[in-house]
């Protein structure tokens, strides 16, 4: 494939049912090389207020089409991904850094949440409900919120954009959607794939900008009617502040402090494959990756061992080199947060049984790294890293165990590795987080809900809870029936 971007251009942006150039630019930097290699038009408030007017004027049509109608709609977007998916894939490795296969994956998990939702854009059902008076009949209906901005990380650029784009357009809701400044461009390909899908004008529109200027047109602007965002738990406090002037909706999917149990009595091979894959999936630039790994001490030094070993192994590298399994963070300051987390841990006493630097070459890498030792008020067991640094601490009992995975404002997701039944059942009841995984270090699926208890967020995504959390619900009472 033909190189598309190109620093000396800027890319329009797709907004009011045409690509404009904007009042101003964005460069686009590679992580692997902290060279800008594109530009990006950017657009101030106006533009982001008029969007959100067109939006609102596009809704009432929109909302009338049958939800069958709605997901064919969806589905022309699914194809047109798929058909450009490896444009797709190099293009999410070269603004996020991520390793090309994982790219791939992303593009593939995209391409199934449009299509679940497709399906599921039919099945808002309502209810009829008993009447309690002669003479009465009570019915429930689910409606369409209205026109939704949609906040998207740089981490998952297109596949979290698409969680948040895919179930409002199939409960009938228009789409402002802001992607992350550091990862416009998996967005702007989007936006290419919703015009050859052929969607009705003023649906959809994409917007880039001044974060807090976006942000404050969609919590003041009360033609928007709900927010959907995903990034840190600092940012979602703000919303909620900013949102609650209106009442505004908001679905929320926050930080993550992930726990990471291996028992006794768990499959050490399993454990150890997953729990890498947990961890360092997206160079451990993830809100649901294992933040903390706790193991049982019988096991300790066995699994630390061999975790370490495997860690060693790890090809680090830029995406598109043969068979990396590690990339780059995604700017210099992660780099600075990762060996800021590392020298605390060790000024308290941990010691690093690999890693714990950054590489020697350019753009933005750092060694994956675990440490042992490490005392549980250190900044890594406290703090989301998002890095690929992981402390590795012993536990006795179960009891035990789960008052510390447990002991966080956070509660994303857990991970557990067992092979009893009854330990997998009680433990997964036990741990305060909206995903648990057994056995398994990559449980998110378009058919499951996904989102988090205490300060991970609220509302939910994907499953049919994804529909639900743009939907209203109506009760109509009809009297003197019969």
């Amino acid at each position: 494939m033909s190189e598309r971007w190109n620093p000396q251009s800027v890319q329009p942006i797709w907004v009011n049912n045409e690509w404009v150039t904007g009042e101003g630019e964005l460069p686009v930097v590679d992580p692997s090389t902290g060279e800008v290699f594109a530009r990006v038009a950017t657009v101030g408030r106006s533009v982001v207020q008029s969007a959100i007017g067109t939006a609102f004027r596009a809704w009432d049509a929109w909302r009338r089409l049958t939800g069958r109608e709605r997901g064919r709609c969806l589905l022309r977007i699914a194809d047109a991904v798929d058909r450009r998916a490896d444009e797709f894939a190099r293009t999410i490795t070269r603004e996020n850094g991520k390793p090309l296969a994982q790219a791939r994956a992303e593009v593939a998990m995209t391409v199934d949440h449009l299509q679940w939702f497709a399906e599921e854009a039919r099945r808002a059902y309502g209810r009829v409900v008993p009447q309690q008076v002669a003479g009465k009949r009570h019915l429930v209906l689910r409606q369409p919120v209205g026109v939704v901005g949609a906040i998207a990380p740089w981490n998952f650029p297109l596949v979290l954009a698409v969680r948040k784009a895919a179930p409002a357009l199939a409960a009938g809701c228009p789409v402002v959607l802001k992607p992350a400044s550091a990862t416009p461009l998996s967005a702007v390909l989007l936006c290419e794939a919703i015009e050859a899908a052929d969607l009705p004008p003023g649906v959809f529109h994409l917007v880039v900008g001044t974060a807090a200027e976006i942000g404050a047109e969609f919590t003041q602007n009360p033609l928007c009617r709900k927010i959907t965002f995903t990034g840190s738990t600092a940012v979602g406090r703000e919303l909620m502040r900013a949102a609650g002037e209106q009442i505004k909706k908001l679905s929320l999917e926050l930080g993550g402090h992930a726990p990471a149990i291996v028992f006794e009595d768990a499959d050490l091979e399993i454990a150890l494959q997953q729990s890498l894959i947990a961890k360092f999936r997206n160079t451990g630039q993830s809100c649901i990756a294992a933040n903390r790994l706790y193991v049982q001490r019988s096991i300790f030094g066995t699994f630390v061992d061999a975790f370490v070993e495997r860690t060693k192994a790890l090809k680090v590298g830029g995406g598109f080199e043969p068979d990396v399994e590690i990339g780059p963070l995604i700017d210099a300051a992660a780099v600075e947060h990762a060996l800021a987390q590392v020298e605390d841990a060790v000024a308290q006493g941990a010691q690093i049984a690999c890693g714990g630097r950054r590489l020697d070459r350019p753009g933005f890498f750092f060694e994956p790294t675990v440490l042992t030792d490490v005392p549980r008020h250190a900044q890594c067991m406290t703090e989301e890293s998002f890095a690929p640094l992981v402390p590795i601490v012993p536990f006795d009992t179960e009891e035990e165990v789960i008052a510390a995975a447990n002991d966080t404002e956070y509660g994303l997701a857990a991970y557990l590795f067992t092979q009893r039944l009854d330990r997998a059942w009680r433990v997964a009841e036990a741990l305060e987080a909206g995903t648990v995984a057994v056995n398994d270090g990559v449980p998110a699926v378009s058919c499951c809900p996904f989102g988090g208890f205490k300060q991970s967020g609220m509302g939910r995504e994907l499953g049919t809870e994804g529909l639900d959390a743009f939907l209203e619900t109506k009760h109509v009472s009809l009297g003197n029936i019969g």
